[in-house]
């Protein structure tokens, strides 16, 4: 029997490849004390959140490729 999921979707991935980014720009920020980058990368860390739950809402989750 085969486990479900371990987040290999379309949305799983947008969504942690969105976070990364914000990550290293939050990092950026933080570290040279750049206030833009700062409010970038917690701007960014919202839009991955949001593409996450909208690509999971709209169906992009583990069971879009196993209905095909």
């Amino acid at each position: 029997m085969e486990e479900p999921g371990h987040g290999h979707s379309v949305a799983a991935w947008a969504g942690v490849i969105i976070m990364l980014l914000a990550a290293v720009l939050l990092a950026v920020g933080v570290f040279f004390n750049v206030s833009w980058a700062t409010w970038s990368g917690v701007a960014v860390a919202i839009i991955g959140a949001g593409a996450w739950w909208g690509l999971n809402a709209a169906g992009y989750d583990e069971g879009h490729w196993e209905s095909r």
